[in-house]
């Protein structure tokens, strides 16, 4: 079964959500604001994704970060600690699949892998 990770309320979540409603897939949703990624699955995550992926720089919780802040994410180690202490900087929706990991909502990708 998939595991669907994210926000409710994020855009890019609704979609998947009812992409994969509409492809009648079965998934487990984890909201972040529930239930906080721990470290243990960042880690495996970046088995298969690099850190950069999982890092959302296009939102306003990495623009809230000083410049200071942003400029010490400088590797999974760092990327880590602040995806820990922000989960809403998780680029989402993060997908795991028996295919492979999915982040954002990329139809194709999902046609592809889903």
């Amino acid at each position: 079964m998939l595991q669907v990770y994210g926000i409710k309320n994020c855009n890019s979540v609704k979609k998947a959500l009812d992409w994969l409603n509409e492809n009648k897939k079965e998934y487990v949703f984890h909201d972040y604001k529930k239930e906080p990624a721990q470290l243990a699955k960042l880690e495996e995550w970046e088995k298969e994704v690099s850190w950069e992926q999982l890092l959302n720089k296009k939102g306003t919780t990495w623009r809230k970060l000083s410049p200071e802040e942003q400029a010490q994410v400088t590797d999974a180690k760092s990327a880590n600690t602040v995806l820990l202490a922000n989960n809403s900087m998780i680029k989402r929706p993060l997908i795991e699949s028996p295919k492979g990991i999915i982040v954002g909502f990329d139809e194709q990708e999902y046609q592809n892998k889903l």
